[in-house]
């Protein structure tokens, strides 16, 4: 493709091929039918199309969603990332908050260094979502009922959780853009 005058990023099976326009991207797609009727492999149909990458829509690619010149995590990776964390911070869960936080952490930091390049709005949201899901367990262990909300910010503050070791999407990212910068 690089020969043809393209500009592909592959990995294993996957790829994409980026164009300046409509009639680049159609002589790009008819170069890969080419090439992969030769090879004798087919297309996924679902999967190979054209897209205007600048406008709204966009497409997922290796777990990310790139439209309008961002990136972020693809709902799947989300859901994914949430289901992870759900089975770590059961409200039934037995062990100590000093336990569920390291064994939280494993997956914040991991998650992180393969999403760090997502735009920046992710990540409050998700240590918010996180500390949540630890408040419902001191809320639980409190004696009370439900999920951690309302005074319970009061109660084990953004501090709190930060003494007790959490692992912060959102500050860890902002603390390695900012050496980027030095």
């Amino acid at each position: 493709m690089a020969r043809k005058g393209f500009e592909m990023v592959r990995y294993a099976d996957d790829f994409v091929i980026m164009c300046r326009s409509q009639a680049e991207a159609e002589r790009a797609l008819e170069e890969v039918q080419r090439w992969t009727a030769t090879a004798g492999l087919k297309l996924h149909p679902d999967k190979t199309r054209i897209v205007d990458a600048t406008t709204k829509g966009g497409f997922d690619f290796l777990g990310y969603h790139f439209e309008r010149g961002m990136r972020w995590p693809r709902k799947k990776s989300l859901t994914k990332f949430k289901d992870a964390i759900r089975s770590k911070t059961r409200r039934t869960n037995g062990q100590s908050l000093q336990a569920i936080i390291a064994d939280v952490n494993l997956t914040l930091a991991g998650w992180l260094e393969y999403f760090k390049h997502s735009h920046r709005n992710i990540f409050p949201a998700l240590d918010g979502w996180t500390r949540m899901r630890l408040r419902s367990i001191l809320r639980k262990r409190s004696h009370r009922r439900g999920r951690g909300r309302g005074r319970d910010h009061q109660r084990w503050p953004k501090a709190f959780f930060c003494e007790q070791g959490l692992f912060s999407l959102d500050a860890t990212r902002a603390e390695a853009c900012q050496s980027c910068f030095r």
